[in-house]
């Protein structure tokens, strides 16, 4: 049966669009606000990719989904990440196998009241996006992975592979067939990361190894399809914000004053909506404090390996 069309709808900043196929059978919707999300459509079932944070949204995509595969019943949801804009929609999807990293069902069989609560409140705001979560249900990973699983159903073999960086649990998906790679929060495309959680160390190499994929589209996990380009100035960027921290952390800066002397350095990588310009300086706060943190270890346990090296020169002079 031939998919019916559908008109794209907009409600009010909460887009719900159309879903986009990006190659035979793998689509997207990179009008959702909490990530974008995909399907990729086999003989036996459909692979999802992420889910919509907002109901309202959740529940058009999974009509988009039914309606382009109607017969098909849902194999598994893959989540890119614990985050709420990636996992909380998952209970608008069963019945379906979610799969993530182990470290994924660790964080987010750890959600508990409080934290339904704080996302509930985040929209204090936005009163018609509110109203639509006062039943959220978590619903972590069934099955869980280390390193990597691969997936083979219906002709189709998606790769998942951990990569860390943005989050302990961040993970992609590699179509090899395809050359598409869903690589979540790792590439942000004219956008600042968010580097709460992040581990910058790990995510240059995660940068390093999509390109090694030999991948041709990237979904990021927020907005539309990009190239592998795209990951040279996130890695620009990580860099950037590294070596400065790394410099007024040597002139003996405090994390506070080194947050304060950089946060407007870093706000110009990217534009940024008037609106939205307090909430981007506390995200890059937050991604200082986080490389604050790990420049400050770095540069200790530099200076314990001089000592090490200093006394045992000393020992072996004094043999």
């Amino acid at each position: 049966m031939a998919a019916r069309k559908r008109t794209t709808v907009k409600i009010g900043i909460s887009g719900l669009g159309e879903r986009k196929e990006i190659a035979p059978g793998v689509f997207i919707n990179p009008s959702y606000r909490g990530c974008t999300p995909g399907f990729i459509r086999t003989d036996e079932g459909v692979i999802l990719v992420d889910t919509p944070l907002i109901p309202q949204q959740a529940k058009d995509w999974r009509a988009q989904i039914e309606e382009e595969c109607p017969d098909l019943p849902f194999l598994y949801l893959f989540n890119t990440d614990h985050h709420r804009g990636h996992a909380l929609g998952n209970q608008y999807f069963m019945p379906c196998k979610v799969i993530a990293h182990e470290r994924a069902y660790k964080e987010m069989s750890g959600y508990t009241e409080n934290f339904k609560e704080r996302v509930y409140n985040s929209f204090k705001r936005e009163p018609e996006i509110q109203a639509q979560l006062t039943n959220i249900i978590i619903i972590p990973p069934h099955i869980t992975f280390t390193d990597q699983a691969k997936l083979l159903y219906g002709g189709r073999e998606v790769h998942l592979i951990f990569v860390g960086g943005h989050t302990p649990a961040t993970s992609i998906a590699w179509l090899p067939k395809e050359k598409i790679c869903f690589v979540g929060d790792i590439v942000w495309v004219d956008q600042h990361p968010y580097m709460a959680q992040a581990n910058t160390v790990e995510w240059l190499r995660a940068l390093e190894r999509i390109r090694e994929l030999g991948a041709e589209i990237l979904v990021p996990g927020h907005g539309d399809i990009c190239t592998p380009d795209a990951t040279y100035r996130v890695a620009e960027y990580i860099q950037y914000m590294r070596k400065r921290v790394r410099e007024f952390y040597l002139q003996g800066k405090t994390k506070n004053e080194t947050k304060s002397g950089l946060v407007a350095e870093m706000l110009a990588w990217f534009p940024v909506p008037p609106e939205r310009k307090a909430k981007i300086e506390s995200q890059i706060k937050s991604g200082l404090n986080r490389v604050y943190r790990e420049i400050q270890q770095e540069e200790e346990e530099k200076a314990q390996a001089r000592q090490a090296a200093m006394a045992s020169s000393g020992a072996l002079e004094t043999a």
